[in-house]
């Protein structure tokens, strides 16, 4: 699967024959943990951004602390795709972050095989919302932490035991500017979401 990770050429806008399969991927987190970043990263198309500058009207509607210098905001969502390997193209669907957009975050998640959840040790407790809207619609998600500067940078298990994650739910780190560590994340998800489950 790892193809992706060496590809120089970003400028793709057809996917390739060889693709047979197409997965619909979520990537959540709460607002500001960096997912349009993430999603620019890696994406082997031109994103597509909903971006707009934040406004007055967002003073206490939006929660800016612990963010310094952010300026803008997605309104919509985030649109990417990366062909993983020569079979497979992820379709990459970035979330908006903010509560009031919840009924945006069901909407995309019709037909996701599953969700990225971006998460920032600085404001580690403000991921608990996007993780209960996926776990109350039965969506698989891997988590991954994107490594701030300037943040702290705790051991990935008291990150686990701090989420309340299962054992068995992928964590990791990355940098969300860094396309190696983002694509590499990708990869540790799709593993996690096709491989065989023991039936409950």
């Amino acid at each position: 699967m790892g193809s992706a990770l060496s590809s120089p050429e970003r400028a793709v806008d057809y996917v390739p024959q060889t693709v047979t399969r197409a997965v619909k991927l979520l990537v959540a987190g709460n607002f500001g943990v960096g997912k349009t970043t993430f999603v620019g990263s890696v994406s082997e198309i031109r994103p597509l951004r909903t971006e707009e500058t934040i406004t007055e009207a967002s003073v206490g509607v939006d929660d800016m602390a612990g963010l310094p210098g952010k300026t803008t905001t997605t309104v919509a969502m985030d649109f990417g795709r990366i062909t993983l390997n020569p079979r497979l193209a992820l379709y990459l669907f970035g979330t908006p972050g903010q509560r009031r957009f919840v009924p945006m975050w069901e909407d995309l998640a019709v037909g996701a095989l599953g969700a990225l959840v971006l998460v920032d040790t600085r404001r580690l407790d403000k991921a608990d919302e996007a993780l209960s809207v996926l776990e109350e619609r039965g969506v698989s998600y891997a988590v991954a932490v994107n490594q701030f500067e300037g943040s702290i940078r705790y051991p990935i298990d008291e990150v686990r035991d701090a989420l309340d994650l299962d054992a068995d739910t992928p964590l990791l780190s990355l940098d969300a500017r860094d396309r190696t560590t983002c694509v590499q994340s990708l990869i540790t998800l799709v593993e996690y979401l096709l491989a065989p489950r023991e039936s409950d």
